[in-house]
């Protein structure tokens, strides 16, 4: 588990969506000390992003609690990451979940959110938990620098995709279902290097709450998790070297979490034992930050 002198060496990746396999060292994606209770037995979740970072440590950890699990990812770019997550699922999985399934989709077009949905509907019969946790993000010194591209394809991504997903998703979920979005602390103290980033995780939030108002009466609970600093590849994805040193220094437990750290507040929100009167509301996960809103 991290500690508070967990720093990280310096490291950049390239290309964008990261890579997990390739970031030193690993991530954490499951706490060896998790003593499953089966929270979620015979639950169906999807989960956007996967294969990777928060999204992966998320997957493991509905595995480990009893629910088939299907997840999106990269094609191509996050092949090697798929497979490797589908092989912890295989072994995560309990006797009487069924085998995992990933799917390769860009999410940010409604055609490809609804063939998604239909995938797995197709497979399992319906969908319990929808975690729209995919994200992308792009660091830029001005707001001269973000070009009308930029804007879109992290609009798309980050936001355009949740709408497309709950919209599609709602045909197959039931009363006692769980819808929990990725937001981030950014939402709330804001990225100057990241205003688009930024901007789609404070519209996350506002969504949540709409759509947790929108489906009160239907008994389909509506949350989010606003994560701080953690060791993702959309880190060395998307900083430089020396930002990635100085990881979760700005925070006042002054270092990073692992995704394996997350995870609990999305399973906390999925499962209705736990959270039956949680809706409308953002847990953070964030490093000791103070958030009063």
């Amino acid at each position: 588990m991290a500690s508070k002198d967990s720093k990280f060496p310096p490291q950049s990746q390239e290309t964008l969506p990261g890579k997990e396999h390739l970031m030193q060292p690993l991530p954490q994606a499951i706490n060896p000390d998790h003593k499953p209770a089966n929270k979620l037995k015979g639950k169906v979740a999807l989960v956007t992003g996967g294969d990777s970072g928060i999204g992966r440590a998320v997957c493991l950890t509905f595995a480990k609690e009893g629910a088939t699990v299907a997840f999106t990812y990269v094609k191509g770019h996050e092949d090697k990451d798929k497979d490797d997550t589908l092989k912890m699922l295989l072994e995560a999985k309990t006797s009487d979940a069924e085998a995992p399934l990933a799917i390769a989709a860009d999410i940010g077009f409604d055609e490809n959110c609804k063939q998604v949905v239909d995938l797995v509907v197709k497979e399992y019969g319906r969908i319990d938990v929808l975690v729209n946790n995919a994200a992308e993000q792009h660091l830029k010194s001005s707001i001269e620098q973000i070009s009308d591209p930029q804007i879109e394809r992290v609009f798309r991504t980050n936001i355009f995709s949740q709408f497309f997903l709950v919209k599609h998703a709602l045909k197959h979920m039931k009363e006692g279902s769980s819808i929990i979005n990725s937001t981030s602390v950014n939402a709330y103290d804001g990225n100057p290097e990241a205003m688009d980033y930024t901007a789609t995780k404070g519209a996350i939030v506002a969504f949540t709450r709409a759509l947790s108002q929108h489906l009160a009466s239907r008994g389909i609970r509506v949350n989010a998790v606003a994560p701080g600093p953690v060791w993702t590849p959309i880190q060395p994805a998307s900083k430089t070297a020396e930002m990635i040193q100085n990881l979760g220094s700005e925070v006042p437990m002054n270092r990073a979490a692992q995704p394996c750290e997350i995870a609990p507040s999305y399973l906390f929100l999925a499962s209705l034992q736990d959270s039956s009167y949680f809706t409308g509301q953002v847990l953070h996960p964030n490093g000791g930050v103070i958030i009063n809103a």
